[in-house]
């Protein structure tokens, strides 16, 4: 999809979709792991990464 690492970072570096309600949160990778993010939307706390088309 993306063409260069530039837009690909920004694209999909750092962001994760809710498995519940498919909203989408930027945040690192350990925090995520952890579990200190909840979603603003459901208050889950099961993200999994974007996905590259």
């Amino acid at each position: 999809m993306a063409k260069f690492p530039a837009a690909e970072s920004r694209l999909f570096k750092g962001k994760f979709v809710c498995r519940r309600c498919k909203s989408v949160i930027r945040s690192t990778n350990m925090k995520i792991i952890s579990e200190e993010v909840t979603c603003r939307r459901c208050g889950s706390h099961a993200f999994k990464g974007k996905r590259k088309k």
